[in-house]
Order: structure tokens, then sequence, then C-alpha cells
């Protein structure tokens, strides 16, 4: 009898211990559930514990998992979906974005002539008067002249009217270009006496003085000159304050698409104190260190964040005329020679020499190539590798693509190539784009999505950030709808579902970093990466998309973002400067201001930009990375310069 008791009482506390651990942290209940799984996309409640999904479908059967701590979250018809998955972007660099005035035009900001953009900056500089004048500096970034009434950038008399006394230095959205005001360029030291540095241009006025316009080269060093009092600590600032921007956008996974060695090593020290609150990816440039690549590339995060693979960049900016085409751009604005057909910014051998690196070591490469001649040679690159090292999982990526023909979309289908598009491209630049880079008959297939899902493609749809803000409702609403800012659809045949725009920002970016069996759909076991939007997507007009809120970002069932109940969608796209928000700015500048002599004690990197001469002067790569990259390299290892 005793032994029976026994018995029954083992089975009794088994039993107990089977119901515990099956007894959910937290389920959400009450709202549009899309779990991007195919054979099941929709369900009525997700429970979740110790950070990963627990259980999905039907509410009656989710709430057997309710226990006497579980947390019922009623989503009030709000919709839960996975956490979004960064494509590609630049996490790091996306905090210069966040840490700067805001010179966008509208939507994302309110800019629209040089008279506004001064008020913009003057209203920045009285939130931030104190620290400014702490750290003697003033930022500004993503104006774009193209953008103004006046169709010129500003020149250092305009930015003089908004401070004579400190380094006023504002950058150009695609961030190859800057104007200073008289006391940046002082710093700086660009006088009338000047020479323009080798690819880059100092703009002057008829008496040779500076005009306060700087382009490439001359940018960037002036740029490091004016970040260097900002130090190694400044670094870590624009680190920590971009993976904040992104978990505003609802994305539990971010992107810094091109890093040098040092930088990983900056980023690592802030991955190591606990302050990315969502999983970061990096990929080094195969140009620079292929050793540190092979030392370092991992599927482990270590303090959320982990070396992917490696980035390499061929061409440059289809906007900003440097993109490698194969027939001669439309109706291009500067001074271009006839049959201008943009350049290179590595040379063949160099690509094919990256490429067949990264297959003979299964290293995965992501490869920028926007015009149609890049393709090809990433193509017959690809296929040289393949044909040498034989199939394999290697999830080659193709970054942006955006002006592709539809046979190159076959070769890629046909080389395995995970094509991570940019249909932003048709919002912000597609009118430009149809009057001046391609013309109004091939404008029609930029960021070609409509192509790729007729064969059958997975893809991504990303935002580029720090070019674009991190958006993840502009992403979603110009993969839809392919709005331009004048209202046009550009190539209607290239529209996708909100489904499947939703998955290109999900399971399939999760699939592109060899995570979908962790990430990208609500699935049992899976990360409980979630976000919650204000509506249902696929339950609202396409058009209005782009009014949407990411209300909350949750990672591994922690919140790392909240939207206040009183604040609608912002057009400034910037995190809002309320009280804490200000406090936290001037906490991460008294910190930046007191490092001033901090110094990085081996911060190498081998290669700067290849500069091609197009005639202009311009910089091959026009890829945010290729700009901000080494400006920050170059951050974290300068020296200070005294301000008098």
């Amino acid at each position: 009898m005793t032994r029976t008791i026994l018995f029954a009482a083992a089975l009794s506390l088994a039993a107990s211990a089977a119901i515990a651990q099956d007894v959910a942290d937290k389920i959400w209940r009450g709202g549009s559930i899309i779990t991007m799984e195919d054979g099941a996309m929709r369900a009525e409640a997700v429970a979740v514990k110790d950070g990963r999904i627990l259980a999905v479908g039907r509410e009656k059967d989710v709430m057997n998992h309710r226990g006497e701590r579980t947390v019922v979250v009623d989503l009030g018809g709000r919709a839960l979906l996975p956490g979004f998955v960064d494509s590609h972007g630049h996490v790091v660099m996306g905090g210069l974005q966040a840490l700067s005035a805001n010179l966008l035009a509208p939507p994302d900001g309110e800019v629209r002539d040089i008279a506004s953009l001064q008020s913009t900056l003057s209203a920045w500089i009285q939130n931030n008067d104190e620290i400014v004048k702490k750290v003697n500096l003033i930022v500004g970034f993503g104006y774009d002249p193209a953008q103004l009434t006046e169709l010129r950038h500003p020149t250092r008399d305009e930015l003089d009217a908004v401070s004579a006394d400190l380094p006023v230095y504002i950058v150009h959205q695609s961030g190859h270009f800057g104007s200073a005001n008289s006391k940046a360029l002082e710093i700086a030291g660009y006088t009338s006496e000047t020479k323009d540095p080798a690819g880059g241009i100092i703009r002057r006025r008829d008496d040779g003085e500076p005009d306060g316009v700087l382009e490439e080269t001359a940018h960037f060093k002036a740029l490091v000159k004016l970040l260097a009092n900002l130090g190694p600590s400044g670094f870590e600032a624009f680190a920590i304050a971009g993976a904040e921007l992104w978990t505003r956008y609802g994305y539990t996974t971010a992107q810094e698409g091109r890093s040098m060695p040092g930088t990983v090593e900056v980023m690592r020290t802030v991955a190591a104190q606990g302050e990315f609150k969502i999983d970061v990816v990096t990929y080094p440039d195969v140009l620079v260190d292929r050793q540190f690549i092979k030392d370092n590339v991992s599927s482990t995060y270590v303090n959320r964040l982990r070396v992917a693979g490696a980035k390499l960049t061929i061409d440059g900016s289809p906007q900003g005329f440097t993109a490698w085409r194969d027939r001669p751009y439309y109706d291009p604005v500067g001074d271009y020679e006839p049959g201008y057909k943009g350049y290179a910014a590595a040379t063949r051998e160099e690509t094919i020499d990256a490429i067949d690196w990264a297959y003979e070591n299964d290293i995965q490469i992501i490869t920028h190539a926007n015009g149609e001649a890049a393709s090809d040679l990433l193509i017959s690159s690809i296929e040289a590798a393949k044909a040498k090292h034989g199939g394999g999982d290697r999830r080659p990526v193709l970054i942006h693509g955006q002006f592709l023909r539809e046979d190159q979309v076959d070769a890629y289908r046909r080389l395995d190539v995970f094509p991570s598009l940019f249909p932003m491209h048709t919002f912000y630049w597609g009118d430009w784009h149809r009057d001046h880079t391609v013309g109004p008959i091939n404008a029609e297939n930029i960021s070609p999505t409509g192509w790729l899902v007729k064969r059958g493609m997975r893809f991504g749809s990303h935002h580029d950030a720090p070019v674009a803000f991190p958006d993840s409702i502009r992403v979603l609403s110009a993969t839809v709808t392919r709005r331009t800012r004048s209202g046009d659809i550009l190539g209607p045949h290239q529209r996708v579902d909100v489904i499947t725009a939703l998955k290109a920002m999900t399971i399939w970016p999760a699939y592109q970093h060899f995570e979908e069996d962790q990430k990208g759909s609500l699935t049992v076991g899976k990360v409980a990466d979630l976000v919650i939007l204000s509506a249902d997507p696929t339950a609202v007009d396409p058009e209005t998309l782009d009014t949407l809120d990411v209300v909350e970002t949750i990672k591994e069932g922690v919140t790392v973002f909240t939207l206040p109940k009183s604040e609608r969608r912002r057009t400034d796209m910037i995190l809002p400067w309320s009280e804490d928000r200000q406090r936290s700015f001037a906490r991460t500048l008294h910190g930046i201001a007191h490092s001033r002599n901090a110094s990085v004690s081996s911060h190498p990197f081998a290669r700067f930009l290849i500069y091609a001469s197009s005639g202009n002067g311009s910089v091959a790569d026009n890829c945010v990375s290729a700009a901000l990259v080494e400006i920050f390299s170059e951050m974290a290892r300068a020296q200070p310069t005294t301000v008098n």
C-alpha cells in the first residue's frame, strides 16, 4: 500500500512538473495574428515561455497554457506579427540619423527649402544648446538639393546665419557631400590656398575662397576632423542609438551591412556592455581583411552580435549616377560626357577573386550591385566560382539590384542568389529615375519584385538606412504600392500583395541570414521576436499602409520599444524629442565630451574607398557604407581637434 501511495505521489509530482513546464509567461490574444507560415497564416493566440514560442493556434488551445502568473495581453484588434528582420541596412551608421538634426524632406522631415533647413537646425540647437556647446559641434543629416526649392546646396554664409561661433556641418542624404559654415571650414583647414584633395572637390566662390560645399574626399576629410572630437565613445554612441532606432520600427534583427575589423571590435565593446537590445549581424568588407572574416564568421551570436559573412561592393548609386550600367544614363543631371554609363567601384579581377574566395571558404557573401553591368560581372563571377567549387548552401546575396534586366533575374534564380531589393526607391527617387536615370520605360522595372514573384523566388525588401530611415512601414507600403513622391505608380506589374511584402521583411530575410529555423515566423520553438502594429496590414486599404504604427517591439519575449499612446505616427521619423529623450541624448553627449582624449590602441583598416574618375570627381561607391564606414573608422582612431 505504501509503495502504491508513493508511486501515485511521484506521478502527481511529475504531472505537476510537466504542467509547470508548459505554463506560458505571456499570451497574446484579441487581435489579428499573422504567423507568416503558409500552412497556417492566421492564429487566434500566441503563448511565449522563456523567450520562445510555446504555442500558436486557437485561443481555446493556447489558453490551456495559462497559469497563475501568466500575463494575458489583449491586442484590442491590433496585429501581431514576427519581428522584422533587416535584409540590408547600416545600423551603426543609422546612429548618425538618431543623434543629429533631421534635414530630410517630407514626409520624413520638414525641410523644403534653405529657410526651413536653417529653422530646423536652429530648433535642434535650442533643444540641445548646452550639450552642443560642450562638444562644439552642430550636425545635421539628410538634406537633398533635389528636394529643395533652390535646387542647390546651402552655402557657408547660409550656415553662418545658423551659428557663426560653433562649427555647423550638414551631411547630404547620400553621405557623399557636405556643407560647412565658416567655423567648420576653419577647423577643416580649408582656405583659398587649399588644393582639392584627390577624389574630392572644394567648391569655391569667385574669389577662390571655399563656398562651404564639399564633395567626396574633401567632405570626408572635413567630417573626420570634426567628428574626431567625439572619439571612440562617439562611435559607441552611434551604434547604441542606431540599434535603438531600429527597434522603433519593429526590427528585432538589424544588419550592419559593411564594416571594418576595427569597427567590429567597437561593436563588440558595445555588445559586451549589453547595449544591443536586438540581434545585429555584420558583414566586414571582403577587400580589406579576409583573414579577419575567416577567423570571426559565426552562426552564433555573442551578446547579440555576430559576423555573418563578407561584403563586396561592385558599383555605386543609381540616383547619384554612379551605378555601373550597360547603357547610357537617360538624362543625367551634371557635367557628364555623352554616353556616360557610370563605372565600377571594384575591378573585374577583385570581384572574381572575392567571389571565388567566398565560395572556396563556404562563407556567405553579400554584394552591392546596382547597375546592369555590375550584375553582369557578379553573375559571371558566381558562375565561375560555382563551377570551380561546386554547389552547396552558401546563399550569396544581391544587394540593391535597382537596374536589372529580366535575363539577369533568371540567372540569379539559376545560381541560387538571394535578391535583397530596395523598393523604397520607388517612393524616394522613383520620379528621379523616371526623369533622369533610366527614363520612363525602364523606370517601371526598378526593384523588380514582380519578376521575382513570377519566378517563385524568395527576396528581401530593405531600407539601406541611413540612406533612408529604417522605416519598416514605408518599406511595406513602397513594396506594395510603388507610389512615387508625385503620386505616380512606377511599374504596376512589379507590385506585390501585402503577405508577400511581409514575407520579404520576416521569414525570407531570416532565410537570407540562415536563421529561418529560429526567426521569421510564429512557430512553436522559434524565438519570441514579435512586433505589434496598430492595425492588420492585410485588412486596410493598401494606399493607407503608410499610416500604420509600430506599437510595440518584442525581443525574445521582452518589450524593447513601446509607442506612447499619446503619440501619433510622426512624419519626422526621428525618435521623439521628449524630455526623457533629451536627457538620454544629453547623457550620451556628456559621455562623449568627457572622453575626448580616449583612443583605440589598434584600429587599422587596410583600404580606403576605390575612386574612379568620371569627370566630376565623384566617388565610385555611393552606398552609404562606403561613405560613412571609413568616416567612423577614422573617427574611432582619430585624435581630437581643439576648437578655439
